[in-house]
């Protein structure tokens, strides 16, 4: 009877406390990579840097994830998840200390250091906590506790947003008040919260849930991953360019024509994009219950490039707006595109999964591009990077759902 109960619970009862731990750390890197976003238009106003070199703060951060995937994957499973977590802890605190020097040099180059090893903190982080929250209690609902704890990140994205406007703008209305000292403030903060979480995980023991694997016969992974997954692994690509770009510069297009002030842009991101944009993986996630993956996809990226384009448009609020709406389409994409690509992979799903990771170079491409052109043209004009890679997410949903049809039609 115990045991029966123990398996409808969402979380196992001896691994409460363990979920907690672990979803607090959904909270912290999602405020943490938030919280760059804004940093992005703070120092173009700070140091009068170009929007081209402000996307260098990106680039390094998800630079460090894409080089840092494989070795924390290596570091968790050797020395087990808490050892992982807590090296994840304390290298983001490391970084976040190291931004003391840094902004007291001034100079903007220097806070690229601190990124780099604050992004190798938050992949460690990252790598431990999606595959173990999913372990913590019966395979049934599983789905169930990763959902609870990506809400977490979304609320943390939305607080990193807006708290990091409130420190870097400072009370005036236009970011005048900002300082380049303003930094040292929540970045101080961050570190001090990574110290204590770090300090918890040290004095709480992990249970250590082994993963089950089965062995591929001496199969080699290459011929498993055929047309569908190589597609899927470009379209990944494609979201994190649109995505990471979008966000990195979303304060700039609100801003850029005088639309928006600073604070009032950093208002419209946290309660506006990422609050749609979480809503939209609770809704999406429900609809997939009852309506096609492939279809509920093949809408999201219609939407997506509906958007962006609109954005690009001289519309005024209507261009606003259109931006902050794309983020309920994009919402759903990746975890929705990750699991498409993975589908009959059978024994080659781990080593797929270890490929997909490796989409998030993305993120460091998309607002370096974006960032060119908003130099050499306009903001709005820059939309054409996303845009355009949201043009090869739409091709990707059109194959899946006219492939998945075809399947319909031969069983």
């Amino acid at each position: 009877m115990n045991k029966k109960s123990n398996s409808s619970r969402l979380v196992a009862r001896e691994y409460v406390i363990p979920f907690i731990l672990i979803t607090s750390l959904f909270f912290l890197w999602g405020g943490a990579r938030a919280i760059l976003d804004v940093l992005n238009k703070h120092y173009q106003l700070i140091l009068d840097v170009s929007k081209t070199r402000s996307a260098l703060m990106q680039a390094v951060v998800y630079l460090a994830y894409f080089l840092g995937a494989l070795p924390a994957g290596l570091l968790i499973r050797r020395l087990g998840t808490r050892t992982g977590v807590i090296t994840g802890l304390l290298l983001f605190a490391v970084g976040t200390f190291l931004f003391l020097p840094a902004v007291g040099i001034g100079t903007f180059e220097l806070i690229l250091l601190p990124l780099f090893v604050i992004g190798c903190g938050l992949v460690l982080l990252e790598t431990a906590a999606n595959p173990y929250v999913t372990l913590l209690g019966s395979p049934a609902t599983s789905a169930g506790r990763l959902n609870i704890s990506q809400s977490f990140n979304g609320l943390g994205c939305m607080m990193g947003a807006l708290l990091g406007g409130l420190f870097f703008f400072g009370s005036g209305s236009t970011g005048e008040g900002a300082s380049p000292t303003s930094v040292m403030v929540p970045y101080s903060i961050l570190a001090v919260i990574m110290l204590v979480v770090a300090a918890c995980f040290a004095r709480v023991k992990l249970p250590e849930v082994a993963m089950e694997r089965k062995s591929a016969s001496g199969a080699k992974h290459r011929h498993a991953l055929k047309l569908p997954f190589y597609f899927g692994f470009i379209a990944l690509i494609s979201y994190e360019i649109s995505e990471i770009s979008i966000n990195t510069f979303f304060i700039n297009f609100m801003t850029d024509d005088g639309f928006m002030t600073p604070t009032q842009a950093t208002w419209a991101l946290s309660m506006g994009g990422l609050l749609l944009f979480m809503a939209g993986r609770v809704l999406g996630g429900m609809l997939m219950t009852r309506v096609s993956t492939q279809l509920i996809l093949l809408v999201c990226a219609i939407g997506t490039v509906v958007c962006t384009a609109t954005a690009m448009a001289p519309l005024g609020a209507v261009s606003k707006c259109a931006l902050i709406v794309c983020y309920v389409f994009e919402s759903i994409m990746f975890p929705t595109i990750f699991a498409m690509s993975l589908h009959g992979l059978g024994n080659d799903t781990e080593f797929g999964s270890s490929i997909l990771m490796t989409s998030v170079v993305g993120g460091a491409i998309g607002p370096l591009a974006m960032g060119w052109v908003g130099d050499h043209f306009s903001i709005s004009t820059a939309l054409a990077v996303p845009f355009a890679t949201f043009v090869i997410v739409l091709a990707f949903s059109v194959f899946s759902l006219a492939r998945s049809r075809r399947a319909s039609l031969d069983s």
